[in-house]
């Protein structure tokens, strides 16, 4: 087999295993919350979102542009393969030591920092400016609207129900939370399997297999959304705890809100600018901005200052794990 050939279908492959790691590790982000208020059994929850990341995974490219031409320039041929494997390594590896720790972190950030952090290491460009405009400044944007968008939604809920029976307003909110988790699960098929799919295809265009003007192949969305369909169907039991519960102790009303703000930023973000957003930051600052309108200490800042570290962490931690895998990769297949 020709060598080019070969590392196209090697990537190809570990694309997809990121893709499912992206699955099972975000799968608390669409359904913590109607689980965590019984809204939803976590089965149930769990073949929902599943249904829904593959159907959101049809429902645009643009995130897909974004991540597969304006982050890096890779050389073509095998050694621009290599980069664009060991940046998936980089992903890969963060995504599995957050998920082990159950820290919600970026599987987007850490993409990201991987094709950074394995196109430095070889010395190719990185489109700075793209990562400012496309990453940077929506990575600091996304958290402080999808906070103050659940905190706004949640004060609404409050003075319109505010004459009404808790017992009855909770069971009408638990069926809504099945709609918003909905909401939210294709919301995220929108944004993370579309990133696997930018990868694919930045693969297939150094290999030689694709134009940069081309649309992304109809087989690359079907196999970046089953991959993301069957990492969520797996679950993410450590992340959701953490989500669902160690933040704050959510009812029904709270979750529903958490989950429409959230939807509504990841569908902007997709669509209206093509941004790589995170998943994991907007509902977690979501589920804080909910908490917060009851009382600042209803919210476990402890928790909270965790993951903050880790959304710190990720990129520049994806990256260095990215660029030692490119040496390694580098001296294995080209040395």
């Amino acid at each position: 087999m020709d060598l080019t050939l070969g590392l196209v279908i090697g990537v190809v492959v570990i694309a997809l295993a990121f893709d499912y790691t992206n699955g099972f590790h975000d799968a608390a982000n669409a359904i913590a919350t109607s689980v965590s208020t019984r809204a939803l059994t976590p089965r149930a929850a769990l073949f929902m979102a599943a249904a829904m990341n593959f159907i959101g995974a049809h429902l645009g490219t643009q995130v897909a542009q974004t991540v597969g031409k304006g982050i890096i320039d890779a050389p073509d041929g095998s050694h621009g393969l290599v980069i664009v494997a060991a940046a998936l390594i980089g992903a890969i590896v963060w995504n599995l030591i957050t998920w082990y720790f159950g820290l919600p972190s970026s599987s987007s950030h850490a993409l990201i920092g991987g094709l950074v952090g394995s196109a430095l290491a070889s010395s190719s460009v990185v489109h700075w400016d793209g990562v400012l405009e496309k990453v940077v400044i929506p990575m600091v944007l996304s958290p402080v609207i999808g906070f103050s968008l659940a905190a706004a939604i949640m004060i609404a809920i409050y003075w319109i129900f505010r004459n009404g029976q808790p017992g009855k307003t909770n069971r009408g909110f638990r069926y809504a939370q099945t709609v918003s988790a909905a909401a939210m699960a294709l919301g995220h098929g929108l944004q993370d399997a579309q990133k696997t799919m930018g990868v694919i295809f930045l693969a297939l265009t150094v290999g030689g297999f694709a134009q940069q003007s081309d649309p992304i192949p109809q087989w690359v969305i079907l196999a970046a959304a089953g991959a993301i369909s069957l990492g969520t169907y797996a679950g993410g039991w450590r992340i959701m705890r953490t989500l669902g519960r160690r933040i704050i102790a959510l009812d029904p009303p709270q979750g529903f809100a958490a989950e429409s703000a959230a939807a509504t930023v990841l569908y902007g973000a997709a669509i209206g600018f093509g941004a790589p957003i995170s998943t994991t930051h907007t509902i977690t600052t979501a589920i804080m901005g909910v908490g917060a309108t009851k009382r600042l200490s209803a919210v476990r800042w402890g928790v909270a200052g965790n993951i903050v570290t880790a959304w710190i962490l990720t990129i520049p931690a994806a990256a260095i794990v990215a660029a030692l895998s490119y040496f390694v990769l580098h001296a294995i297949v080209e040395g």
